[in-house]
């Protein structure tokens, strides 16, 4: 194939992947009450949330539902891409391949379900009900509400890779365990500052709940470097 075949190939892959995601974002938008039960299942019930806006509400369901297609699209997209590139790659590389995409699609949803169910629950309840004064009374925006939320679940993800990560870089000699072994202390300090960033509130209980499983994955990771 000529570098404008592959250019057409790519393009071609671009579209059908566009093509499901749209698809399912559709199918999101017009399972709006069901769509909105998962995203506003994590709210404390004492969060009131509230509408400052004419055409929020709107958006913010056209957001949802965009994001909702692109996550249950994602399967497809990541099968698309490695259909393109795999006839470049030798045997040994498909397979390589193969296991960094499946494990990293799994962790990756693996941090989301984690901030989900753990870390933007905590997070929604202490913000939410936080007050300076008794004088001032919180009203959550919807937007405010919807941007946390998506962060939170996309940095979790993203934290949940540190085992990916960990390997592909002890693959290409930067790592191995006892480097990590011997600043673990310094990765502890680091990861409590992570958890802090992610988690802005100030009860030891949450920050305890958000770094003890990327502490873990540290941990997992000192497995998966090389020994020496």
């Amino acid at each position: 194939m000529t570098f404008w075949d592959h250019l057409e190939e790519l393009r071609r892959c671009i579209l059908r992947s566009l093509a499901v995601a749209t698809t399912f974002a559709v199918l999101a938008f017009c399972f709006k009450d069901e769509l909105f039960s998962i995203v506003l299942a994590p709210k404390d019930p004492s969060v009131q949330l509230i509408n400052t806006e004419l055409t929020s509400q709107f958006m913010i369901h056209l957001q949802v539902a965009f994001y909702a297609g692109l996550i249950i699209a994602a399967p497809y997209v990541i099968y698309e891409l490695y259909k393109f590139v795999s006839p470049a790659l030798y045997d040994n590389e498909k397979r390589y391949a193969t296991r960094i995409i499946l494990s990293s699609y799994v962790m990756f949803l693996s941090g989301m379900l984690f901030s989900y169910y753990v870390v933007f629950p905590f997070t929604i309840r202490f913000l939410g009900n936080y007050q300076v004064t008794d004088e001032v009374n919180n009203l959550i925006s919807l937007s405010s509400y919807i941007d946390t939320f998506v962060v939170l679940c996309l940095m979790m993800g993203v934290v949940f890779e540190l085992p990916i990560l960990s390997w592909l870089l002890g693959k290409l000699g930067l790592l191995n365990r006892p480097l990590m072994q011997q600043y673990r202390r310094h990765a502890l300090v680091a990861i409590l500052i992570i958890a802090a960033v992610i988690t802005p509130t100030s009860d030891a209980f949450t920050l305890l709940i958000v770094s003890a499983p990327i502490y873990f994955l540290y941990e997992i990771s000192t497995f998966v470097v090389p020994k020496e």
